[in-house]
């Protein structure tokens, strides 16, 4: 039995803590925002926060977070200033990697309020959007930052 904090709330999980965490949260929590792309940690649509940053949830296991605070997208509140900066700026097109995006972000925000688009853009260079939603995103993270800042 390993213990994790989700979202706030502590769970008690009865699986090997060699287990990829993305499973762990997918299949044992049911906590279904957080999708699968790739598995290697090479496309973000995985990506989660971890005592608030960003990282990706197919290469952690249960035991590289045992004892931390890992927050998922339905951990993010709806009012939050990147989620409605998200819709504000209609980044979704098909919406499969933005709770990874949406995530990556609000790492960002945590770590530079106010960050200048070169950042924006190397920050969020590993999160991979099939659908060419980059500006759109990069719009919605300068739109989120006037209000974090």
């Amino acid at each position: 039995m390993v213990s994790l904090k989700v979202n706030g709330k502590v769970y008690q999980v009865d699986v090997e803590s060699d287990m990829p965490l993305l499973w762990v949260i997918r299949d044992h929590l049911k906590l279904t925002g957080t999708k699968f792309g790739c598995g290697m940690g090479i496309c973000g649509t995985c990506t989660i926060l971890v005592d608030g940053d960003a990282d990706r949830s197919c290469q952690l296991t249960l035991g590289d977070v045992e004892g931390r605070e890992v927050t998922t997208i339905e951990g993010i509140p709806e009012g939050h200033p990147v989620k409605r900066a998200w819709i504000e700026e209609q980044v979704p097109q098909c919406g499969y990697c933005q709770p990874g995006q949406i995530m990556q972000a609000v790492a960002l925000l945590r770590q530079r309020p106010n960050p200048e688009e070169p950042y924006i853009k190397d920050f969020m260079n590993d999160n991979l959007c099939r659908c060419g939603t980059y500006p759109r995103i990069v719009r919605a993270i300068q739109r989120a930052a006037k209000e974090v800042s």
